[in-house]
């Protein structure tokens, strides 16, 4: 397995380009399941959950074309999918365990074809993450679903799936995705109750309605869908990574550093440049996305808790502890969203950070300097995480299990690497 290798100490200063979002690609290639016309997305970032998507799309029988530069640009690579040749309505394990995401398959599938076999994803390194959500909202549309063989087994009645009131228990992204793609194509009017209002959410609602879909309220907690006979072909480019942008920021900030993160939108990490400004964090917008430096000499420690969106993200709280390990004083990082999400602090705690956890909650006392040492990554944003902690540690920091950050980060070394860091990937041979 490949390993990252980082030598740490030097500020980080230059341009990142923020490549299109993975939280948003996931979702826009499913909904290509919705219509017999191709659906066209531009900036598709290159990584490796994309490629799971797209092989798990090609198996039920989608005509997928890739072109374009994988790696420059504001355009970043073009993909253009055709459903109108569907040959499987199963979406088999060996595929969906790879990436929960998988699951998005079946509201377009149950929703176009009446019927959907898709296998359950299992557990997850950082908590269940249970699919009852999307089970329920469909059953809420009419569909009748059984769950045998670790699979699960979707069909809707006669005449198509009916629009309904769902009204979620708790705030869900993947289930308002995956009901907000079935109800498009669901007789009469679905209204999503207490629905997830993250960007990805009303990217994914451009582009359905490029498609033809009426959606209104998308980015607010009510959205209403007024169901039509079909959606046509699209282009859509797929919005920034706002988390992408969130760590890179960090970086910056650990490293005393200043980047440009060009593409990034600052309203859609406001948050935490709202938690940042008082650890002593500058943040300024440009006509070309926004810059991130530390103000005046050292960090401050701030305390943040991670909530759905508009609140803090759950996938920057490890990047987030990282940075206010070498903060002066103390810090309380409250995770709410997701157990087991803890997993980065016995590897932050091998390069000399001071964390103690209570629960849910970690209490983090900043240390002068983080000391370099062979750390292993447990999940995405875990192993970003100890990237940047090695950034900023004395020596030389080494990253074991590092296709968990090629699911999630479209080329880091080479991003770092031009902005002064130093550090390299060290591929194994077998």
């Amino acid at each position: 397995m490949d390993k990252l290798r980082i030598r740490g100490g030097r500020p980080l200063i230059g341009d990142i380009q923020i490549s299109g979002a993975k939280n948003a690609a996931l979702p826009l290639l499913a909904a290509c399941l919705l219509s017999d016309e191709t659906l066209t997305l531009t900036n598709l970032p290159h990584l490796a959950d994309i490629s799971t998507m797209a092989n798990l799309l090609a198996q039920h029988g989608v005509d997928i074309r890739l072109n374009g530069d994988e790696g420059a640009g504001s355009q970043g690579r073009t993909i253009e999918l055709n459903a109108g040749s569907i040959t499987s309505l199963e979406a088999p394990y060996d595929l969906v365990r790879k990436m929960r995401a998988s699951v998005l398959v079946l509201g377009p599938l149950v929703a176009r074809f009446g019927q959907a076999k898709v296998s359950l994803p299992g557990g997850c390194a950082i908590g269940p993450r249970p699919v009852d959500l999307h089970i329920k909202g469909l059953q809420a549309m009419g569909a009748q679903i059984e769950i045998e063989g670790g699979y699960v087994l979707a069909k809707a009645p006669a005449g198509g799936l009916t629009g309904a009131e769902f009204v979620f228990p708790q705030v869900s992204v993947g289930a308002t995705e995956n009901l907000m793609m079935a109800a498009c194509l669901a007789k009469g009017q679905t209204t999503l109750v207490n629905a997830a209002r993250e960007p990805e959410i009303g990217d994914l609602a451009k582009c359905l309605i490029a498609m033809g879909a009426v959606i209104e309220g998308a980015g607010t907690d009510r959205i209403r869908i007024t169901g039509v006979d079909r959606l046509h072909a699209a282009t859509h480019e797929v919005v920034g990574d706002r988390i992408e942008a969130g760590t890179y920021a960090m970086a910056a900030a650990i490293t005393g550093g200043d980047l440009h993160l060009l593409g990034g939108k600052l309203d859609h990490i406001r948050a935490v440049a709202t938690a940042l400004v008082p650890a002593e964090v500058v943040f300024q917008e440009t006509e070309q996305g926004f810059r991130v430096r530390r103000a005046n000499g050292a960090l401050h420690g701030v305390d943040v808790m991670t909530e759905p969106f508009p609140g803090f993200p759950t996938d920057l709280q490890a990047q987030m502890m990282s940075l206010m390990c070498v903060a002066q004083g103390a810090s309380m990082i409250t995770e709410t969203i997701f157990e087991n999400r803890f997993m980065h602090v016995p590897e932050l705690m091998r390069m000399g950070a001071n964390i103690t956890v209570h629960g849910s909650s970690a209490l983090v006392r900043g240390v002068p300097k983080l000391t370099g040492a062979p750390v292993m990554a447990t999940d995405l944003r875990a192993s970003v995480s100890l990237v940047l902690a090695g950034l900023a540690a004395e020596g030389e920091t080494v990253v074991n299990r590092i296709y968990h950050l090629d699911r999630g980060y479209e080329r880091i070394e080479q991003k770092l690497s031009a902005c002064g860091a130093d550090m390299e990937r060290l591929r194994e041979t077998s």
